[in-house]
């Protein structure tokens, strides 16, 4: 399971640090400690709280287009034979991305992982970091 250090939680969500402690404290985040002994909190709750961040700041209820890189969460992945739809929550911004289920599991994509979507014109691109296997 992915894990965040609170610094890195509270970018992706677009919050302090202390934003992320006190949810922490107010039992709407859950903290534990990783091997090292930072606090860290898991990419899969950090992913739900990411969907009720949106839901709560989509005031104007508008639809927005918008182009470049998202860097985000991912809330959903949906495998259906040789297809995968994925879902990334980035900010107030929800993106999903079509692609082969080849390319999803290549790229590691699960509920709670950091993704970034690169938009250009009508193709979404996710891309991860590279990691050790």
């Amino acid at each position: 399971m992915t894990h965040f250090r609170i610094r890195e939680a509270a970018s992706l969500l677009g919050v302090s640090d202390d934003t992320i402690r006190r949810w922490a404290g107010e039992g709407i985040l859950t903290l534990s400690r990783d091997a090292s002994g930072h606090q860290v909190v898991s990419g899969a709750e950090l992913a739900e709280r990411a969907q009720a961040i949106a839901a709560e700041t989509d005031e104007d209820g508008v639809l927005r287009s918008a182009r470049n890189r998202f860097t985000g969460l991912v809330t959903k992945v949906r495998v259906d034979g040789l297809m995968a739809q994925v879902e990334l929550q980035s900010g107030p911004h929800r993106v999903v991305s079509l692609m082969t289920a080849e390319a999803a599991e290549e790229l590691g994509l699960e509920v709670g992982s950091k993704a970034v979507a690169v938009v250009k014109a009508t193709m979404v691109i996710v891309e991860t970091e590279r990691t050790s296997s």
